[in-house]
């Protein structure tokens, strides 16, 4: 009878050290709940864009200014620089999320929000970020335990911010990342071909673990396209939080436009029992990018030039709201036209087309 108390207990604590230890876990925020007044709220899905649905109205466009590359001394009313939609005010997100037990860090992360964001969690002002393009960050890990999490955005967009159509609204994916306290800093972990030769390509891994790091172990595996591991790295050492690894790839398969192809590389942790912490694959292609005056831009040591265009965020009638198979469908066709190059004017593209530009072989 002993015994199989003994056992008994045993799994349970097995139960218990698998529900309280998780890895990580990323919850995309897609349903929320939006109001331009705080008092009337409808359901959305984010991305979203709330200016898009109009009305037309030349109000939104008026500037009273002189552009002095025209020549102009005075200030005149100028209209139609961002669209005549109305992005121009200010708007309140809302959602809840139910988080699983055994997380002990946690992070939201906003792809881009316009603009000024002030993020609050719970009730309790949490994060703002200034710049309405490039993605922040905000740490929610005192916030975390099982149940649930209530989480609002405040936006304002202000007069004379824009001369172009900047959206409006959480129009980029927002995501609550779930670790525990030992973890993989999602955006340190980099990628680079050092040196490319007749024999194969160097690589080199840089990332940061946050958290305590005694007894962690970090591993790197790097897979080709049918998820084959073709290289390894174990003897690595964590200083100051910090990880470089380096690889040799014999024959590798080199990106570029013509042939954009990707691997997969898979950082993990692991505890000093063995068991993993965190996890996390990025996708990277083996490429040497260099500019010299002797030889202009070089990819992959031979020299090309750029056949590209200059590209908005926006997708024209359906707004800045990101949408990966409009995304998909605009590359494809500047493929189609020559092109293998965008210059993302002007400001910071989203994750998902430098993803989708690396897959179908754009620079």
């Amino acid at each position: 009878m002993t015994m199989i108390r003994l056992k008994v207990l045993t799994v349970l604590l097995v139960l218990c050290q698998l529900v309280t230890a998780q890895t990580r876990r990323e919850m995309n925020l897609k349903t929320w709940e939006f109001s331009r007044d705080e008092t009337s709220w409808t359901q959305v899905n984010i991305p979203h864009d709330w200016a898009i649905g109009g009305p037309f109205d030349k109000k939104w466009d008026l500037q009273r200014v002189a552009i002095t590359q025209n020549g102009e001394t005075e200030a005149t009313e100028k209209s139609g620089r961002s669209g005549a939609l109305p992005w121009i005010g200010e708007g309140w997100y809302r959602t809840s999320v139910v988080v699983p037990a055994g997380y002990e860090a946690g992070e939201l992360v906003f792809d881009g929000a316009m603009s000024e964001p002030r993020v609050s969690v719970n009730g309790e002002e949490t994060g703002y970020w200034a710049y309405g393009y490039n993605a922040f960050r905000v740490d929610v890990s005192r916030f975390l335990k099982a149940g649930k999490l209530n989480i609002g955005v405040h936006l304002n967009n202000r007069e004379e911010s824009s001369r172009w159509y900047p959206g409006a609204g959480l129009y980029r994916p927002v995501t609550l990342v779930l670790t525990q306290k030992t973890h993989i800093d999602d955006w340190s972990l980099f990628v680079r071909t050092t040196d490319l030769t007749d024999k194969g390509a160097h690589l080199s891994v840089d990332m940061m673990v946050e958290g305590p790091t005694e007894g962690v172990t970090p591993r790197i595996d790097l897979s080709d396209a049918n998820g084959k591991i073709i290289a390894s790295c174990t003897d690595i050492s964590i200083k100051d939080g910090h990880v470089n690894a380096g690889f040799f790839v014999k024959n590798p398969m080199l990106w570029s436009p013509e042939n954009p192809y990707l691997y997969r590389l898979t950082a993990t942790l692991y505890d000093k029992a063995g068991r993993i912490c965190d996890s996390k694959t990025v996708k990277t292609g083996i490429r040497t990018v260099r500019v010299s005056r002797e030889h202009g831009f070089q990819l992959n040591g031979q020299t090309r030039k750029l056949k590209g265009v200059c590209l908005h965020h926006d997708l024209g009638p359906l707004g800045a709201a990101i949408n990966k198979s409009a995304l998909i469908r605009q590359i494809e066709m500047l493929k189609q036209m020559g092109c293998d190059a965008i210059r993302t004017s002007h400001n910071m593209p989203s994750t998902w087309q430098m993803e989708i530009c690396d897959s179908l072989g754009m620079m």
